[in-house]
């Protein structure tokens, strides 16, 4: 019997592992036959090729006797680095000796015996400990290998031992080279897994401090996490389901692929990415059963995935897909003659068939059906495999599908709302001339309610039609209506209907996927009374921003010169610094009149106010009259509708306002805020606001301003697919201030200590020194200490106190960018200590709402000596290709003499002992990923004031391991010059000629 949690230490948590696997079928591995040079299990490998392959291998022995192993080796080696090992265990190796298979995976029918047989002679197994460098002793935990080619690693934590995935984490981005050939993205492990007993994350590419992890955890009460294991651990899942031999195959032959994505630079300059997808659990999970579920029960059925936006849907389709058209039931026929694809994504068609294609070699599985009736009849006369077609073709479809009624289909409808919506409801294309702004709205509403959305519209043809037993319909929506779970939901014992499978928008918030829309949500009469009170109080310092902010107290519906004032100066004083100054707002208007309107105001209150730095677009359907003059979309802008999307993204636009069009599909990342002036319910309000919820780099928060609607409607709204409370209605911004005096009564931090910390933070970074991070950090762990000798409870109240004052005090300077020099530096000191808190008292929340933050270091400086704008010191890297080869002309001192010279020249007695140390530092330099590409692309001077930036973070970094020699280079700085020169060319010919 696998031990229980309670026996587990670290290596028994391995062994526990390793036990599970090896109860599956694995064979166990010996670290001894492990290939440094190849990251190769050589003895898994030769067993596995001998048994499967003899007459290939007697081939090579016949060409090269005694060295056909090193042969083999090297070619494989070769093809690894060239094509990756995905590809290379799909399709094998070929050379003039003889073509080589690496893995045998199990064929869609049972009919070929052979290919069944060959299947079984795969030899999966997991090896502990395994050291993999050749240049020193470091070892992994786990690596499981598929006929001795590494495709998963695992670091195990035991929370038993008070560590967890986030040690294991850490250890990935400090210690595990991306250069080591293991890790090398592609060419060696498929994916690396951080696991404890309670949660798994996963990567498919290590890059140093810059390696991203993803969870892949099952879920908890439609949130992250995994649920509680009756018979074991929390984490079972991975070993016992997903590791398992069949399922490991699975997912290596049909899921794993490389997305390549065309972007461009900030100069235009046209770049690849590569990334390698490995499914997130909900994924492989909702697949499988999907696949499962289709097999024992064939066509006829109707299946409901509810996954929210954030959980890759594009993916999930495409697997999906491509499963379907190759599934077979237990008698070995095919269950689906054809799969037929409704979306409107236009990325999936092409998605499909490039993942087809690594899956299988093979062009023209996917037709794309966007002509006539005839290339649809040819297309299903053709029997394609798989057809993409949009949502207005659906009806068409049917009809056309209902002709082959003894064929069999599995429809899959994406629910990928248009961006344009309003350009398909035909009323709204119509020119519409009103004599008020509220007969405008009445009009457009009653246009808005006449139309048969995406979702009535496949509702209503099926309703029509009927049961089909020879059609399988499998519906993706994130936001499902009634009517929706009723057609497509699984009936419950109770015979009511639910989703087939669940990925919840509460999950996918939790698991960072996508943003909370509602936790900066604010109608406008709250808006106020915060805003005036903090206005009116004299505890708070008063923000000339606060006056232009609560001019109104009340707002006429149609007073648009009111709210853009409102909006304007709101947009200028907080959302412009969101996003690293890129952010971008959205203005949904009540009707296209209004949107006509609200540009007119926007453009001429900004040129009132002489602002250069705020550009509006607004987008509508058809033609708007008012006043005598006819308006539309193409020539308000003065670009091309089609161009709109594409120009807002740009650093030219920061302000979108919209008449239905744009509410719904429409994914701009850098959309932070929004302002709703339309009355919103339902499905309608949950999309509309979820425009903000994507994700970017610096993007930490949205903000919501509704002068509309109540916040007990959207919280209603939301309820079905995200139960959480939004900002309540009254908040008191004096709470902030009740909050401060019991924090203080704590007696967790010093007054004194809070303000050192905030004055170290906001010293330049050209002043800022590593004794001045190394302080900082003292500070916090003072904190730390004070906190520990707190008793359990007690330091759970103080850390909910502390939670709730950085989050009422960051949604406050969401209102108005008040000032009180004492909150915020508490707020700065608490997001630290927030941090480093043992989560024996804290959950250890990642606090990454840096509204404060952003809002001084871009706009305030304090009254007195302590600065919070400090000077823009950062030089960008020019992205240019060094030409050459990487060498340069500077003075190659060896490293033993570096510590003679600095002897010479500062009187110091370092021995060559400290070569060790400078050597050290010169390999974590190596190990940064963003290091290498820096000096990849830059000549040596421009990559001079990056190595010099990071100098000092790897020296105290180093700190404790030669304490004497590393407190020289902080305390001297004409010896850290002095080293830095020396060490420079070096690391810089290393970085630029490394291969990633």
């Amino acid at each position: 019997m696998p031990k229980t949690p309670v026996e587990l230490s670290e290596k028994g948590f391995e062994e526990y592992v390793e036990e599970c696997l090896l109860k599956g079928g694995y064979i166990k591995g010996d670290p001894a036959d492990f290939d440094r040079e190849y990251a190769i299990d050589t003895k898994m490998l030769f067993n596995f090729l001998e048994d499967t392959q003899p007459k290939k291998i007697q081939k090579f022995k016949e060409a090269y006797k005694d060295q056909y192993k090193a042969k083999i080796l090297y070619r494989l080696n070769q093809e690894l680095a060239n094509r990756g090992m995905v590809d290379v265990l799909r399709h094998g190796i070929r050379d003039y000796t003889a073509n080589l298979d690496l893995a045998y995976f199990k064929p869609a029918s049972g009919l070929n015996a052979e290919m069944i047989e060959l299947y079984n002679k795969n030899r999966i197994s997991v090896t502990r400990q395994v050291h993999y460098s050749t240049k020193n002793e470091n070892s992994v935990d786990m690596v499981i290998f598929i006929n001795g080619l590494p495709v998963v690693v695992l670091e195990l934590k035991n929370a038993f031992t008070g560590q967890s995935y986030e040690d294991a984490i850490r250890q990935y981005r400090k210690d595990r080279s991306p250069n080591e050939i293991l890790f090398q993205f592609k060419k060696r492990a498929v994916v690396c897994f951080a696991v404890d007993t309670d949660e798994a994350y996963m990567t498919t590419k290590i890059a140093g401090e810059k390696t991203v992890f993803l969870p892949f955890n099952k879920g908890c009460n439609g949130g992250k996490g995994n649920p509680e294991n009756p018979d074991g651990l929390k984490t079972d899942y991975l070993w016992n389901e997903v590791l398992q031999k069949d399922i490991l195959l699975d997912i290596v032959q049909k899921f794993v692929f490389l997305k390549k994505e065309e972007l461009k630079d900030d100069k235009g300059k046209k770049h690849i990415k590569e990334t390698l997808i490995f499914p997130r659990y909900h994924q492989l999970d909702a697949v499988r059963k999907l696949e499962q579920d289709a097999k024992e029960k064939c066509a006829g059925q109707n299946y409901l995935i509810q996954h929210s936006a954030g959980s890759g849907k594009t993916n999930t389709i495409s697997w999906l897909a491509h499963r379907l058209a190759n599934l077979h039931d237990n008698q070995d026929n095919s269950v689906f003659d054809t799969v037929v694809v409704i979306t409107d994504r236009r990325v999936l068609d092409k998605q499909l068939q490039e993942s087809i294609y690594q899956l299988e070699h093979k062009y023209g599985v996917v037709q794309k059906i966007d002509k006539d009736s005839s290339q649809l009849a040819e297309a299903l006369k053709g029997g394609a495999r798989i057809i993409v077609s949009t949502l207005q073709k659906f009806p068409f479809i049917l009809d056309k599908v209902a002709e082959f009624e003894k064929r069999r289909y599995a429809v899959i409808i994406d629910e990928a709302h248009s961006s344009s919506a309003g350009e398909n409801m035909g009323a709204l294309k119509e020119v519409l001339s009103a004599n008020s702004l509220e007969e405008a709205q009445r009009l457009d509403e009653e246009a808005e309610n006449k139309y048969e959305d995406a979702d009535e519209k496949i509702l209503n043809t099926l309703k029509k039609r009927g049961p089909q037993s020879n059609i399988s319909f499998f519906a993706f929506t994130a936001t499902p209506k009634a009517k929706t779970l009723e057609l497509f939901g699984t009936k419950d014992p109770d015979g009511l209907p639910h989703p087939f499978h669940l990925y919840s928008m509460r999950q996918a918030i939790e698991e960072g996927f996508i943003l909370d829309v509602l936790q900066n949500y604010v109608t406008y009469e709250t808006y106020y009374k915060i805003a005036k009170k903090i206005e009116d109080d004299p505890a708070f310092d008063k923000a000339k921003a606060t006056k232009a902010l609560t001019r109104f107290v009340s707002l006429h519906p149609h007073n648009i010169a009111q709210k853009t004032e409102i909006m304007v100066e709101h947009f200028r004083n907080i959302t412009m610094h969101k996003i690293g100054g890129r952010a971008k707002a959205m203005v949904v208007t009540s009707s296209r009149l209004h949107a006509v309107r609200y540009k007119l105001a926007f453009d001429d209150y900004i040129r009132k106010k002489g602002y250069k730095d705020l550009k509006t677009l607004v987008a509508f359907s058809g033609t708007v009259q008012d006043g005598g003059i006819d308006y539309t979309e193409s020539q308000m802008n003065n670009i091309r509708e089609t161009e709109l999307p594409a120009k807002f993204e740009t650093d030219e636009y920061q302000v979108l306002l919209v008449a239905e069009k744009y509410q719904t599909g429409f994914d701009q990342p850098l959309l932070h805020t929004m302002y709703v002036d339309k009355k919103l319910s339902g499905v309608k309000a949950v999309q509309t606001l979820s425009r903000l919820n994507r994700t970017c780099p610096g993007k930490n928060d949205t903000f919501i301003l509704d002068f509309v609607n109540k916040a007990e409607d959207i919280q209603e709204a939301f309820k079905p697919y995200y139960e959480k409370t939004i900002v309540e209605e009254t908040t008191d911004p004096n709470l902030v201030y009740d909050l401060q005096t019991k924090l203080d009564a704590y007696s967790v931090y010093l007054k004194e200590e809070v303000t050192k910390f905030a004055k170290l933070y906001y010293k330049p970074d050209g002043e800022k020194t590593s004794r001045d991070r190394a302080k900082m950090n003292s500070i916090i762990d003072a904190g730390v200490k004070r906190f520990k000798e707190l008793s359990e409870d007690t330091g759970n109240d103080f850390n909910s106190q502390a939670v709730k004052f950085t989050r009422l005090y960051s949604f406050l300077l969401q209102i108005t960018p008040f000032e009180d020099v004492e909150l915020f530096k508490l707020y700065l000191y608490l997001t630290y200590l927030l941090k480093k808190l043992p989560k024996s008292k804290t959950s250890r929340i990642d606090l990454t709402d840096k509204v404060a933050l952003e809002y001084y270091t871009n706009k305030k400086t304090f009254e007195g000596s302590l600065s919070l704008c400090p000077k823009d010191n950062t030089i960008p890297l020019t992205p240019v290709r060094f030409v050459g080869n990487g060498k340069t002309e500077e003075q190659k001192e060896q490293l033993s003499t570096i510590i003679e010279q600095l002897n010479k020249r500062f009187g110091t007695d370092f021995t060559p002992a400290e070569q060790l140390s400078v050597e050290q530092i010169k390999e974590d330099f190596t190990r940064d990923a963003e290091m290498v590409t820096k000096a990849k692309n830059n000549t040596i001077e421009d990559f001079r004031y990056a190595f010099q930036k990071a100098f000092m973070g790897k020296v105290v970094d180093r700190m404790s391991q030669n304490e004497k020699f590393f407190m020289k280079i902080l305390d001297d700085e004409q010896f850290a010059n002095a080293l830095m020169e020396f060490l420079l060319p070096k690391v810089y010919e290393k970085l630029h000629n490394v291969e990633i």
